[in-house]
């Protein structure tokens, strides 16, 4: 499948606050701890504890919260399908769709 811009804008205008309960729920069913999943989101984003909660409280946009990531150098090495999108192909003119992408995966 290819991204569209369209749809990068669409993913980069929502709201991390809302997407991230489902996250957590996703991996709470599939028996991670929260610890773990923060701990992936802090290796991708360098987003401590404290700051991944600010930025839920002040509801940034996933645009906003990449921008003020410190993204992993080894994001790139993220691989694999996530909803029909091969992360390693999704073209470097849709970051924020793609770095969404790479934290599912990790995840």
């Amino acid at each position: 499948m290819k991204v569209t811009a369209e749809k990068n804008e669409k993913v980069a205008n929502m709201i991390f606050a809302d997407i991230y309960p489902l996250y957590w729920n996703r991996l709470e069913k599939n028996g991670r701890t929260k610890e773990e999943f923060h701990q992936v989101i802090e290796w991708l984003t360098g987003f401590n504890e404290d700051k991944l909660q600010a930025l839920i409280e002040e509801k940034v946009t996933f645009k906003t919260f990449f921008k003020k990531a410190k993204i992993h150098p080894n994001a790139h090495l993220i691989k694999g399908v996530i909803c029909g999108y091969r992360i390693e192909e999704i073209e470097d003119e849709f970051e924020v769709y793609k770095q969404c992408r790479q934290m599912d995966k990790a995840n």
